[in-house]
């Protein structure tokens, strides 16, 4: 399993000593010894890596990741470059599109946005093959929750984009004045109709950046094809 090297590593390392995370990463290490689990062991943490905690503005939370061979790869929403636009990516193009007027790019690849200060977190960080939320309580919740505290514990301006029940659950506990909780239903097809398309959330969140003497985030993913 990869590790986290940044300056989450500090605020994370008791959780490394919890009981639930030794059960965990043995559940995990045993899971990738006997089935075919997403992402790739390595990129397990790259949210983490990508974006370091000094450096988050914006966190988006997903649910666990893309359960198809060659999808995941440690980003709540992404996929590698060549790899197809998921439904619900291609519903946060078609709002980005709409709110901010960003071209539709060919690719689903969302590390540009994480490299600019954008948390891309799922709540359970694994996954088995074509077996969706397969991997869920098994004790990744616990340590993502701990990761979203001590985002609610940095005194300065962030942005949560809350996207479906599961996400808006997750960040029950954000108390912290400075910080900016936008909500919406889920973009996947089936809810993304309901309140997802016109939440402007990305000018919203720019704004709130803006407001607050920081830069926005260039949310303009650019086509890989040519």
């Amino acid at each position: 399993m990869s590790a986290i090297s940044n300056d989450w590593l500090g605020p994370l390392t008791k959780e490394f000593r919890e009981p639930y995370y030794k059960k965990l990463y043995e559940t995990v290490v045993n899971e990738y010894n006997t089935h075919q689990i997403f992402p790739p062991s390595d990129d397990i943490f790259n949210a983490f890596n990508y974006t370091p905690l000094g450096n988050v503005k914006v966190v988006i939370i997903g649910q666990d990741p893309y359960h198809n061979v060659g999808q995941a790869h440690g980003l709540c929403f992404s996929v590698k470059p060549e790899v197809d636009i998921p439904p619900s990516l291609v519903n946060i193009y078609k709002e980005l599109q709409d709110d901010l007027g960003c071209f539709i790019p060919d690719n689903g690849y969302l590390k540009k946005w994480a490299d600019q200060g954008v948390l891309m977190l799922n709540s359970v960080l694994t996954v088995r093959a074509h077996q969706a939320n397969s991997h869920k309580g098994i004790g990744w919740e616990k340590f993502t929750d701990a990761a979203i505290s001590i985002l609610n514990q940095q005194d300065r301006p962030i942005v949560y984009m809350l996207w479906g029940k599961p996400a808006q659950d997750k960040a029950a506990k954000v108390d912290n004045p400075k910080h900016l909780l936008l909500k919406a239903p889920h973009p996947s097809p089936l809810s993304a109709f309901r309140g997802f398309f016109g939440c402007k959330h990305f000018s919203r969140c720019n704004q709130f950046l803006q407001e607050n003497g920081m830069e926005p985030i260039d949310w303009q993913i650019e086509n890989v094809k040519h």
